[in-house]
């Protein structure tokens, strides 16, 4: 059993499918760096990840990929799921040993993974646009918070630059513990004091809120309960339509 261990980026899988081919030998497990290793294995190869092996890899990707495809590759890996790596590597050397596209040989389950994986995670980056809440500051910064289970922000921030064009605004992931501020003409990748009460709760406390924030917030809580018709109540498709796991946030969800 051959294990490959990286860095677990995409430049870093790249790579070792390029070490894989100048070494002529392929890995069975590919995992992080830091993982433990199987109790049983033959050879333990540590890929270095190298921008030109990958620019190389990727290079040659374009010749047997579409465009469309290589997006489904990229948007596919920000899904963070362990099991997509050793898919993913097939994927890509199959694709580049094949002497036609591949992508559409939905048969075969390397493709058929990545592409149901990248379905998944543009479902995500949508519901994100859907149901992130945003709270006014009274420095007129717009702050919103979540926790998407797959890493979409960098896939939805040009949405929000574009939304908010001439607003600033902070959007912050808490669960991979970084976010981007948006000042009305920059982007910037910041990660935060996330002992700091807001963080926690997801709420501004009433201190940091614009004049009129609280207000607005109570008369979208009370539009929300005015427009529920109990006697078509529906907990079940409200669950499926608005995950659970996206409440902890929403303003009218809050009390």
């Amino acid at each position: 059993m051959t294990i490959f261990v990286f860095d677990r980026t995409l430049d870093g899988l790249l790579t070792a499918v390029f070490d894989a081919y100048s070494r002529r030998s392929f890995p069975d497990i590919l995992q992080g760096e830091g993982c433990p290793l199987p109790l049983f294995y033959d050879e333990v190869h540590t890929v270095i990840t190298d921008d030109s092996k990958a620019g190389r890899v990727w290079k040659a990707l374009q010749k047997k990929l579409s465009p469309e495809a290589l997006t489904s590759l990229a948007v596919s890996y920000l899904s963070e799921l362990p099991e997509l790596d050793i898919h993913l590597f097939r994927y890509v050397c199959k694709a580049i040993d094949s002497p036609a596209s591949i992508e559409c040989n939905f048969a075969d389950e390397d493709v058929l993974f990545v592409v149901n994986t990248f379905r998944k995670v543009r479902y995500e980056r949508l519901r994100m646009m859907q149901f992130i809440r945003f709270q006014k500051a009274a420095d007129g910064t717009y702050f919103g918070i979540m926790e998407p289970i797959y890493n979409v922000l960098p896939l939805a921030i040009e949405h929000f630059r574009d939304r908010f064009s001439d607003q600033p605004f902070l959007i912050y992931d808490k669960r991979r513990h970084y976010g981007y501020y948006y000042d009305g003409q920059e982007l910037t990748h910041v990660t935060l004091d996330e002992s700091l009460p807001h963080f926690v709760t997801g709420k501004l406390d009433e201190a940091l809120l614009d004049k009129d924030e609280k207000l607005f917030q109570d008369l979208w809580r009370t539009y929300f309960k005015a427009i529920c018709i109990r006697e078509r109540l529906n907990p079940r498709k409200q669950k499926k339509d608005m995950p659970v796991r996206y409440w902890k946030y929403l303003t009218e969800k809050q009390g």
